[in-house]
């Protein structure tokens, strides 16, 4: 039998947070972007620009816990809502001791900060009264960054350098665009890495996570990456639901005596024109549809998610 998950948000709700993210982070970011493209080869940015870029980043942090928390309180399974216990103290406490110790360390601390931020949220969420646990260990996403971003990036730049050196300017046009498409490949791996390091959760005796394979998977990616590319980006949402769908049927929830798995009743032709209308709703009225736009599509993407029990 399957049971659906509900997304009980409304535009109406999410459009004061919304505004305050419009008017204190996006406006003001636009406007440092605008005044950076007056600034002439060889002369100094405004001294305000690394404060406000500080500014920006701290604006970021704080409303993103409101939206995060907002959302999650409006997902529910079987018509129980998610209730999320975090309090703000407690994340701002999270974000200004991961700041610090990710600067110190030259961001070697970072994938303990994301860690520590991810389990925040997990953490802090409930269902039926009991917690869900996050069980992610910073080390295992330090080598997941290491190996898929931090690496390939040093390898590039000292090819680009090299060929550079070896060829001049003329031809750098062309490099950038292997480079490019090296970039794409590398992000496959990342991809499924990262959200598959994301996925492991404890819920009472039950654990969460995908049941999937690193090659069959990446596959899958690159072929949703490979056709939104070449469509110039028009395959887009088709390519998320695909991605959604096939991801959530390798997720699995299991204890010792039971297993079930997740689901997603796809509509391809529907599901796209719904995405694509609240994008495009979203672009002609410079983002104010926006909270709109996110509670249509999370209704429609969560409303046709299940999960079902499966046999052992």
């Amino acid at each position: 039998m399957k049971n659906y998950f509900s997304f009980n948000l409304t535009g109406k709700k999410f459009l004061p947070i919304w505004i305050l993210f419009l008017f204190f982070f996006i406006a003001p970011y636009g406007t440092m972007i605008y005044t950076m493209k007056g600034v002439q080869p060889g002369n100094s940015p405004s001294l305000i620009i690394l404060p406000l870029i500080l500014l920006l980043i701290v604006i970021a942090f704080v409303l993103t816990f409101y939206i995060a928390k907002l959302t999650i309180e409006n997902i529910a399974y079987k018509d129980k809502a998610i209730v999320f216990n975090g309090t703000f103290g407690k994340y701002i406490g999270t974000v200004l001791l991961g700041f610090f110790l990710s600067i110190i360390t030259l961001g070697v601390y970072l994938a303990w900060f994301v860690r520590n931020m991810h389990r925040f949220f997990v953490n802090n969420s409930s269902y039926d009264s009991h917690n869900l646990k996050f069980q992610g260990k910073g080390g295992k996403l330090f080598v997941i960054l290491l190996l898929t971003i931090i690496i390939p990036i040093i390898i590039l730049s000292i090819v680009m350098a090299k060929f550079i050196m070896a060829n001049g300017m003329q031809q750098v046009s062309s490099f950038v665009i292997i480079q490019q498409l090296i970039t794409v490949i590398i992000m496959i791996p990342y991809m499924y890495l990262i959200y598959k390091w994301m996925v492991n959760v404890d819920y009472k005796d039950y654990h969460i996570s995908w049941e999937t394979d690193f090659w069959p998977s990446c596959g899958k990616i690159g072929l949703e990456m490979l056709l939104t590319i070449i469509t110039v980006g028009i395959y887009m949402p088709l390519a998320s639901v695909r991605l959604y769908k096939y991801f959530a049927e390798k997720t699995l929830v299991a204890d010792n005596d039971n297993k079930l798995r997740l689901g997603y009743d796809i509509e391809p032709l529907n599901d796209f024109l719904l995405i694509w209308g609240q994008t495009l709703l979203t672009i002609i009225t410079l983002g104010v549809y926006y909270p709109w736009a996110f509670c249509k599509i999370g209704n429609r993407i969560l409303g046709k998610t299940y999960m079902e029990k499966i046999n052992a």
